[in-house]
């Protein structure tokens, strides 16, 4: 899931790239040369404002980068870089603790590996999605990378994994240091978890949908 300053943050980056202003490139594409100005970004209430598909679009073909360029600028925003094999287990065997530390970090046997362009978080791994638990939002077959103890805000996709072995996939909704208030993919209801059931939660990185 891109977010509002991943998709301007490309855009900039973009920009960079062909030695252009936000105003620059948004003339190279053919736009209101204020189109990128970062004043447009958020609207006088303070709500995010998107760029238009039409206008990335736009900026793609005059720029000559392909989507798979595009979405290479992204994950450099996020720290990611290419060529790497990550930790790999499935949904069903993730509630196994001993295949992690105290931390959240895949330690031991019982992995298998996938390729992943890479991340600045060394101690990512890969859960693949099994059975239907979590749909409409992940689905079976789904790769997951996700960070332990990555920082977290409202609003994230995060794993949990509690000191039961149950392992949750949710969007969180609000946490201290007393209590995980999370939405559970799949389910209408929100949950309140004590953080002393929590062993970790990790913060989905990338998911291959």
């Amino acid at each position: 899931m891109l977010t509002h300053a991943e998709i301007w943050g490309a855009i900039d980056a973009i920009a960079a790239r062909n030695g252009l202003t936000a105003s620059g490139l948004a003339r190279k594409a053919g736009l209101d040369p204020t189109t990128f100005n970062k004043s447009k970004r958020i609207t006088p209430d303070g709500r995010q404002r998107w760029p238009s598909t039409e206008s990335v679009a736009k900026v793609l073909e005059a720029t000559a980068t392909d989507l798979d360029a595009f979405m290479e600028v992204v994950f450099a925003l996020r720290g990611i870089r290419p060529g790497r094999s990550i930790p790999l287990v499935g949904l069903d065997d993730a509630g196994d603790l001993s295949l992690f530390d105290r931390d959240g970090a895949p330690v031991g046997k019982g992995w298998n590996e996938v390729s992943f362009p890479g991340t600045g978080e060394e101690r990512v791994y890969a859960l693949e999605i099994t059975g239907t638990e979590a749909a409409p939002v992940f689905r079976e077959g789904d790769i997951l990378v996700a960070a332990p103890k990555a920082s977290t805000r409202r609003g994230d996709r995060i794993v949990v994994h509690c000191r039961s072995g149950e392992v949750i996939l949710a969007e969180l909704r609000r946490r201290n240091a007393k209590t995980l208030e999370i939405r559970p993919f799949g389910k209408e209801e929100e949950r309140v978890l004590d953080a002393n059931d929590v062993a970790w939660v990790s913060r989905v990185l990338w998911a291959s949908q």
